[in-house]
């Protein structure tokens, strides 16, 4: 749901620091903080990179912050970058997300933090200032937020690979922009010295491959073939009865919250009575469950309905028992 997630889509490839503002496409910085970009398209980040290499976690591109810097001279109190970046639908009220960052600290960062947030608003954040982002005192009309919070211990120390941040929330369903970094003055940003470069002295952590997606109730293999529990039709019918809802109504927002997926809709039948009829029967019921999944919403260019009658049981006919197994409605999903 994140527009441009891991930094591939850019203006000009970057050849120094502080060249991810106005560059990086669908994201944008909150404050007047210098936060950096960096690609593999550039020898920059091979050998000119003052924090130390990191190869990308995913695709081409990736960006670095600083999320504390201590300066002797206190020039610079409480500096702070960010990235933000846009969702591509507003999140919806009471559904449940899981957010995804992956980071790693850099090689010559002297301290690690405790203390990376992610920030979702309904509005993009902007301030004059290149210090820390009190975001419980921004003046904008209207604004609302959503603080998600990253505490781990022993902190996130991590230099040599990647780490996942990782946590789910509830959304209030105002959510569109998410801005990421410490929104916590030096003061009390709980950190931690773990090594002792001379400069710059600083929390500085690569951020690449960021992810929001919805919370599934129900799991579904690809290419596997279900039968539905609660779908059903009175004898010789194909108009579905009001317990068969609930269960497509589930398999609808599943489908509407992976819409990489298509489905396959299988009729099937006893062998009770004519086989012509049998067959007419499974299609009009796999396509009674197609109707009602389009006319919620799906679009049918996702969806097929086939009728098999009799053909294809799985178990004997010779009870009414396995009959009733052999009367079904099926469904698979697969990748686009």
């Amino acid at each position: 749901m994140v527009k441009n997630p891991s930094f591939e889509e850019f203006k000009f490839c970057p050849e120094n620091n502080s060249q991810f503002n106005n560059n990086v496409i669908s994201w944008s910085l909150p404050n007047k903080g210098t936060s950096d970009y960096y690609n593999t398209c550039s020898t920059f980040l091979n050998d000119k990179n003052p924090h130390g290499y990191q190869n990308p976690q995913h695709g081409n591109g990736y960006a670095g912050i600083v999320v504390y810097y201590e300066n002797m001279r206190n020039t610079l109190k409480d500096y702070r970058e960010y990235i933000q970046g846009e969702l591509k639908d507003t999140l919806i009220k009471d559904k449940r997300y899981v957010v995804k960052i992956r980071i790693s600290l850099a090689d010559k960062a002297n301290f690690t933090i405790n203390e990376l947030a992610l920030v979702l608003t309904n509005q993009a954040i902007s301030s004059s200032k290149d210090s820390y982002i009190d975001i419980n005192n921004i003046t904008i009309d209207s604004f609302t937020y959503k603080k998600v919070n990253f505490k781990y211990k022993p902190f996130y120390h991590i230099k040599d690979r990647w780490m996942t941040l990782e946590k789910e929330f509830v959304a209030s369903g105002f959510e569109k922009f998410l801005c990421f970094g410490n929104f916590n003055s030096d003061l009390k940003t709980e950190k931690l010295k773990i090594d002792k470069h001379l400069f710059p002295i600083e929390s500085y952590y690569y951020i690449d491959n960021i992810s929001i997606e919805p919370v599934s109730l129900y799991t579904f293999q690809l290419e596997k073939t279900y039968t539905f529990k609660n779908v059903l039709f009175d004898f010789d019918k194909a108009e579905l009865l009001d317990d068969s809802i609930e269960e497509l109504d589930k398999l609808y927002q599943h489908l509407e919250e992976n819409k990489t997926l298509n489905i396959t809709i299988y009729g099937h039948t006893d062998n009770v009575g004519l086989d012509s009829r049998n067959k007419e029967l499974s299609e009009q019921r796999a396509e009674a469950v197609s109707n009602y999944l389009i006319s919620k919403g799906l679009n049918p260019e996702r969806i097929k309905w086939f009728g098999f009658g009799a053909d294809a049981p799985i178990t004997t006919n010779d009870t009414e028992e396995n009959r009733a197994k052999n009367r079904r409605v099926e469904f698979k999903l697969t990748e686009k």
